[in-house]
């Protein structure tokens, strides 16, 4: 199989470093291919601007969305954005990893995603009807493609429990797993977590990456999150809210999956 690591930490004899070249190392060893896209290392630019859209003219306003499908449709985006669309429709996973930072992905990987999810690529495709709300949401250019996110954080892990302080975590990733990954169409697997990451060790490091040899082994076995698909029927369209006898009362992140009837 081919897979695609997105990886984001500036600093490669961090914990994250390691994670990385264990986990090339054991996709290779197991006979897949591998890229690998390392922001910090490639000086990834992360601001999505005018440099982004040749022969945009200056005395209009910039508008992100119209100047990224414009260049997009007309094959003349930045090259560096082409070369990760590449790899994108290239790759039958994708692997996302990095630091949990806020709460949320540095910089520099929100960054990836403004500028290479053009407009036309991975968002406003699809038919748009009183009936079907465009390819979104479980369809679109990276369906039957899974993604699978390896988040590193400092905190324990009853920190990002149902009850916990800093919320589930399912819930904190929620805008990267439904909205970054789900999206565009990709098949989303469970985040795998590292917990605790300043109170690692040999002996801690050696069973993480056997907790995530495993991960990678199964990633086209287990089980997906089960997001629901926009245009299933479980949504009115073009309101786009769940119907009322799904989920009734509730209005928690945990309606979007199946099974939460």
């Amino acid at each position: 199989m081919k897979l695609l690591l997105i990886y984001a930490h500036p600093e490669p004899r961090s914990l994250n470093g390691a994670l990385r070249d264990f986990a090339v190392a054991h996709l290779t060893a197991a006979g897949h291919d591998v890229q690998v896209s390392d922001l910090y290392q490639m000086r990834w630019k992360a601001a999505l601007d005018p440099d982004d859209a040749p022969g945009y003219a200056s005395d209009k306003p910039f508008n992100p969305a119209t100047e990224s499908h414009r260049v997009f449709v007309a094959g003349t985006q930045p090259a560096d954005i082409e070369t990760e669309q590449a790899k994108l429709l290239w790759a039958d996973a994708v692997i996302f990893q990095f630091p949990l930072w806020w709460f949320s992905m540095p910089a520099i990987l929100k960054g990836w995603v403004d500028r290479v999810y053009a407009h036309g690529f991975a968002y406003g495709v699809g038919e748009h009807s009183e009936s079907h709300w465009g390819d979104r949401y479980g369809e679109g250019s990276m369906a039957g493609k899974r993604a699978m996110l390896v988040v590193t954080m400092g905190g324990w892990e009853s920190h990002y429990s149902g009850r916990g302080v800093n919320g589930a975590l399912n819930d904190v990733l929620f805008p990267i797993q439904h909205g970054v990954l789900f999206y565009p169409g990709f098949t989303v697997m469970p985040p795998f977590p590292i917990y605790k990451t300043s109170k690692t060790d040999a002996d801690r490091f050696e069973q993480i990456c056997a907790a995530y040899a495993t991960r990678l082994d199964n990633l086209f076995l287990d089980q997906p999150l089960r997001f629901r698909r926009q245009n299933a029927g479980d949504y009115e369209i073009p309101a786009l809210t769940l119907k009322p006898h799904l989920a009734p009362d509730r209005h928690d992140l945990g309606i979007h999956l199946l099974g939460e009837e």
